[in-house]
């Protein structure tokens, strides 16, 4: 039996990682056998690129180095818990995945997205994902909410969150392309409804999938274009 592979997008301060945990909290309840993870990281590799890549000290780093770090963290996750997860029938929460090098590294820095489409597929084992939670949030609020997380003021952006607004406003122009993209895929949920309202939205959706025989995308090949 296939497993099932559910991603979480958005920008800075969406509220992804907030909503992944609280379906992740409902499926384990209902007895459902998930793994949690995240990209960059999720492997003891992926937790050392993690790290290089958030540190604001690596401020210099070059844009195609930032690619090939983050599609190398993906392909360590894909090829050590996440296939194998999916190849017994776990349900797979991911915070980020291959969206994310669109949105950030291809609309936020301009690098060209037919190399990140390559990259992805190769990083990704042509893996993607069979439903994904876009939180679409305006990035000066998103950005707001960072900033209101941690003190003092100095610890409170890692090197991504730590950018102008318009990059920020740059990766939300590319989230919302691939929504209007993929809509069988991507559900686009405003991150300023409450929380229960949007938990309420995602599970129904994660429960339509899990009662369906065919699923709309996957786990198949990530698109190129």
């Amino acid at each position: 039996m296939a497993g099932l592979f559910i991603t979480f997008e958005g920008g800075e301060g969406s509220g992804k990682t907030t909503q992944l945990k609280g379906l992740l909290t409902h499926l384990r309840a209902e007895g459902r056998d998930v793994v949690e993870t995240r990209d960059p990281g999720g492997t003891p590799i992926g937790k050392q690129i993690r790290s290089l890549l958030l540190n604001p000290a690596n401020g210099g780093m070059a844009v195609v180095t930032e690619l090939f770090l983050y599609e190398a963290s993906r392909a360590q996750l894909v090829r050590e818990v996440i296939r194998p997860a999916l190849a017994v029938g776990r349900i797979v929460l991911c915070d980020r995945f291959a969206d994310s090098t669109v949105a950030y590294q291809g609309h936020g820095r301009g690098l060209d997205l037919g190399l990140i489409a390559r990259l992805n597929a190769l990083a990704a084992d042509g893996l993607r994902p069979d439903l994904t939670v876009l939180l679409d949030l305006d990035p000066e609020a998103g950005l707001a909410r960072v900033g209101q997380r941690v003190t003092p003021p100095a610890e409170r952006h890692d090197r991504i969150e730590g950018e102008v607004l318009g990059f920020h406003q740059r990766v939300r122009a590319g989230y919302l392309a691939i929504a209007a993209a993929e809509p069988d895929r991507v559900v686009r949920l405003d991150a300023l409804h409450g929380m229960a309202e949007i938990e309420e939205l995602i599970r129904r959706r994660v429960e339509g999938l899990l009662r369906s025989p065919v699923r709309p995308s996957g786990p198949g090949i990530l698109a190129s274009g």
